[in-house]
């Protein structure tokens, strides 16, 4: 049985649930956002509380209560509390900012990159993070991963654009290694 398929989930004050055939829908203080329900798995309400059935003990069915379970999570806590991403850079001379919907990085290329910041995400600069948030947790992994594709970090100095939590580990130079031999 899918643990996270059979947790119940609570809808919080402020949020509006609903079902239509295979499409749920859920408005919030930060907009509203739909989801196609696959076939076979389905969504029931009761008194603030949504409860996620499969028909059958397929694999593909197991596969999916979970997932759509979570979906529904995702899309209610990023309608009541949004979700954010947080990216490191580091490197001589990196500046990056926000001008007019368009998030501008100078990285040590021979000309500046310029992405466009998808209308339902804001972008912010502070000193050397950035932070992107949304209500669509999809949506804002997708624009987090597409910003640190533009200057991954590498492993002997560290520089180039990672995730706040993440770790890089650095590896020896070649002075390093000639001088232990």
């Amino acid at each position: 049985m899918s643990r996270v398929g059979n947790k119940i989930i609570n809808v919080p004050e402020g949020v509006i649930v609903s079902t239509s055939g295979n499409v749920f829908s859920v408005s919030g203080p930060k907009g509203s956002q739909e989801f196609q329900i696959p076939e076979g798995v389905s969504a029931e309400i009761h008194d603030r509380q949504i409860s996620v059935k499969r028909s059958s003990n397929t694999k593909g069915q197991r596969s999916l209560h979970g997932t759509s379970a979570r979906i529904i999570t995702n899309i209610i806590t990023g309608l009541t509390e949004g979700f954010s991403r947080k990216l490191d850079y580091k490197g001589v001379g990196f500046t990056v900012n926000v001008e007019d919907n368009k998030l501008s990085m100078r990285l040590g290329y021979s000309h500046p990159i310029v992405l466009e910041i998808p209308e339902d995400l804001t972008v912010s600069v502070v000193k050397n993070t950035i932070i992107v948030e949304g209500s669509d947790k999809e949506k804002v992994g997708l624009f987090a991963a597409k910003i640190r594709d533009t200057k991954k970090p590498e492993v002997y100095k560290g520089k180039g654009i990672k995730y706040h939590e993440e770790i890089i580990k650095k590896k020896a130079g070649k002075a390093a290694q000639t001088a232990s031999s």
